[in-house]
């Protein structure tokens, strides 16, 4: 088996800002794996973060033995972005060599298309009303915010711009427990359903003595399945991204152990293209909150790409992946 790793940038549509900076674009890494005439594709997105970079993770990639099948990938490449591309690529390469598409492999149904979040970027409650204004028509918003009493103000401006649509916000390791007592009775007021990571992932302990009447979603703090058993009681939801879960495999496999632990499950994603999106669609099916917009927000895709439309975000055809 033949492995090779290329660099993506698509710009983005527009600039994108979340707690920790800014981006005007989304560099990926493309992972191809081919067996004599087949070849599957996956993507990934180096998350620093998570320590990784571009170099790093290629080099990982670029590491690994000419021998391997997906089973031994989860032994020879930690959980992250690295096992991510190249277990989808497996996956693709799997599914074109059986004619058969990857849900069929994976002993699941067939898929439909799914209701996704689209993300507003962080900005002035001035500018945070007019991206919802503008995107009112969506029925799921997610609203990216700072930190500090002022989200509250970005909250109402948003439910202002669209008063018909549901609202989900990430704190992005922002908060503090204090901040959370404060903000999260009045963004319940406001309609909001859940947060994504108030506190940083090394310090949620407090999640345990909060009451916490604003739904919390770990995901920073969840990881792969190995994460879950410190989740308990600090959690109601975990958001499954495959960059961190280390690819569809483990994904499929956390999701299931979500279930039965009582969590209820997001399937997210990073900022990526429609290759990215293509193997989480499958994990998506019928969670509580779906967040796959990352094609949504660039301003290019691949030729082949994922199609939006008011059914939500359609899986992907055999000409994309899988």
């Amino acid at each position: 088996m033949e492995i090779s790793v290329s660099t993506n940038s698509f710009q983005l549509a527009q600039v994108f800002t979340i707690s920790r900076g800014s981006r005007t674009q989304a560099d990926v890494l493309t992972v191809n794996v081919a067996r004599g005439a087949h070849r599957g594709w996956g993507e990934c997105v180096p998350y620093a973060r998570y320590g990784e970079t571009m170099e790093s993770v290629a080099a990982q990639v670029k590491g690994l033995p000419r021998l391997f099948d997906r089973d031994d990938l989860m032994t020879l490449l930690p959980a992250g972005a690295a096992r991510n591309a190249v277990d989808c690529a497996l996956w693709d390469l799997e599914a074109k060599e059986a004619s058969r598409p990857v849900w069929d492999l994976a002993g699941l149904s067939a898929p439909k298309p799914e209701i996704t979040a689209y993300t507003l970027s962080l900005g002035t409650p001035e500018a945070m009303n007019a991206q919802a204004a503008k995107n009112a028509f969506r029925p799921l918003l997610k609203t990216k915010l700072g930190g500090g009493e002022e989200d509250v103000d970005r909250i109402r401006a948003v439910r202002a711009g669209a008063l018909d649509a549901r609202i989900i916000v990430d704190a992005n390791e922002g908060w503090t427990a204090e901040l959370y007592q404060t903000l999260a009775p009045v963004l319940v007021d406001l309609g909001v359903e859940m947060v994504e990571q108030p506190l940083p992932a090394n310090d949620d302990d407090a999640l345990l003595t909060l009451e916490r009447v604003l739904p919390v979603c770990a995901d920073e703090s969840c990881h792969d399945r190995a994460s879950l058993a410190g989740l308990q009681g600090k959690y109601d939801m975990i958001n499954i991204k495959l960059d961190k879960t280390g690819g569809l495999t483990e994904a499929l496999k956390l999701k299931q152990a979500a279930v039965d632990m009582g969590f209820e499950v997001m399937v997210g994603c990073m900022v990526g293209s429609s290759l990215a999106m293509a193997p989480a669609v499958l994990v998506a099916q019928g969670v509580a909150v779906v967040d796959l917009d990352g094609p949504l927000l660039l301003g290019e895709d691949r030729s082949n790409k994922l199609f939006y439309d008011a059914a939500g975000v359609h899986p992907a055809g055999p000409e994309l992946w899988g």
